[in-house]
């Protein structure tokens, strides 16, 4: 039995927009990175339009291969931003048989299909000039401020390497008497603590952007959280009573038949008047009865909700699973602070059940247990070296988990190939 608790305590680091911020380069970086895929779009357009006669053709068929490839660019998008800014960005509805007539007609009259195209014409560009233009103030800002470096590296004859370049036309700079490289340095330096403030204002306007543009309206994330609250709340449905059959079908083949048994026994110990030494033993017997089933009745209370989980959290509760399972369990917790009760119940059920199915299904000869929380999201991954071929629909209660994920929006995926290992992965929200 291994047993790893982590705990990393206080916020994540603040980010300060100073020019020697790593964060600071590694954004203006990501911003440039974004530039051909924000222009792809219009130069498919412009460049037949100004590089070939008749214009009208090629152009014509450009839009169309736009149109066309709305969905890739789109993803290409989604994928940019997910890995650069972290922004996640809702898939639209597929539309099936795209390519058909009707499914070209399905696209062509869907709002989405104009947001989409909307941004790739019009929004993207501008946005790849606001790049261009953060970039631009980074570069000029690192040549000015470093003139004065440049110009030392020049020999003694030079201009600029005296300082003697001539100052710009006014009356009170020609009494200052102040070189430009003077002004070329401040401006410098003025750029370089600018160039932060823009990237990150681009950056902003580009996320607002495709959240307004690439993903669905307000209207159609309605109607898809409906019919996901839809789905959910039959799916609590079904694994509340999931869970209430499993109780009675725990509580009549264990505790019921220990209490019955204990009963008879007694009762024939009454008819029948035994000595004391037969009295003894029965007393002996039935002592060890109801302690069989209170330990069950223990086990039973402990898989619904344990108090230590609400004593002392999601770490405690966890370790004391992994403690009883039969195989070694490698156990990783990093939760800063505690999730709602909700969300701990949940991810207590989940890490419970999957330890269970590792005992009782995988013949597996060590797990692993993962918990850590990002931000505003809840990250658990339960991992064994068993035979896999683990199958929601076959059973063993990995339904009911996907159910119980997504009944507080959370998500649910287990790869289990056969020969194994299995990998179940749930993702659950903290911010409730």
């Amino acid at each position: 039995m291994v047993t790893v608790v982590q705990h990393r305590d206080g916020p994540a680091r603040p980010y300060h927009r100073v020019p020697w911020s790593p964060r600071a380069w590694s954004k203006a970086l990501y911003l440039a990175g974004g530039i051909p895929a924000q222009l792809a779009a219009a130069l498919v357009l412009v460049v037949p339009a100004v590089t070939v006669h008749p214009r009208w053709p090629l152009w014509l068929l450009g839009l169309v291969l736009v149109f066309l490839a709305v969905p890739l660019l789109t993803g290409i998008h989604r994928h940019r931003l997910r890995t650069t800014a972290g922004v996640v960005i809702p898939a639209q509805p597929v539309i099936p048989d795209r390519l058909s007539a009707r499914g070209i007609v399905t696209v062509a009259r869907a709002r989405a299909t104009w947001r989409q195209l909307g941004y790739h014409l019009l929004a993207a560009p501008a946005l790849a000039v606001g790049a261009i233009a953060a970039l631009w103030a980074w570069l000029a800002g690192i040549l000015l401020t470093l003139l004065y470096a440049y110009a030392w590296a020049l020999p003694q004859q030079v201009l600029l390497r005296r300082g003697q370049s001539s100052s710009p036309s006014g009356h009170l700079l020609r009494v200052l008497s102040i070189p430009v490289d003077v002004y070329l340095t401040a401006a410098g330096i003025v750029l370089l603590a600018a160039a932060p403030w823009l990237t990150a204002a681009v950056g902003a306007l580009d996320a607002r952007a495709a959240r307004a543009l690439l993903g669905p309206s307000r209207a159609e994330e309605l109607e898809h959280q409906v019919e996901h609250l839809a789905q959910t709340r039959a799916g609590v449905v079904d694994a509340a009573d999931a869970e209430r059959r499993r109780l009675e079908r725990d509580l009549h083949d264990g505790t019921q038949q220990r209490l019955v048994s204990l009963a008879m026994r007694l009762g024939m110990a009454r008819a029948e008047r035994p000595d004391a030494a037969q009295a003894q033993q029965v007393i002996a017997e039935a002592h060890e009865e109801a302690k069989a089933a209170l330990l069950e009745l223990r086990h039973l209370v402990r898989g619904l909700h344990p108090a230590v989980l609400e004593d002392r959290g999601l770490d405690a509760a966890l370790s004391g699973v992994a403690a009883r399972l039969p195989i070694p369990v490698r156990l990783t917790v990093d939760v800063p602070g505690r999730p709602p009760p909700t969300i701990e119940a949940v991810a207590y059920f989940v890490v419970s059940e999957g330890l269970t199915n590792i005992a009782k299904h995988a013949q597996a000869s060590q797990a692993e247990v993962f918990v850590q929380r990002a931000n505003d999201r809840l990250h658990i991954i339960v991992s064994d070296d068993g035979v896999g071929g683990a199958d929601p629909a076959r059973g063993t209660g990995l339904a009911g988990l996907a159910k119980r994920a997504a009944s507080v929006d959370g998500t649910f995926e287990i790869i289990s190939p056969p020969g194994g290992p299995t990998l179940l992965t749930v993702d659950l929200p903290c911010a409730r």
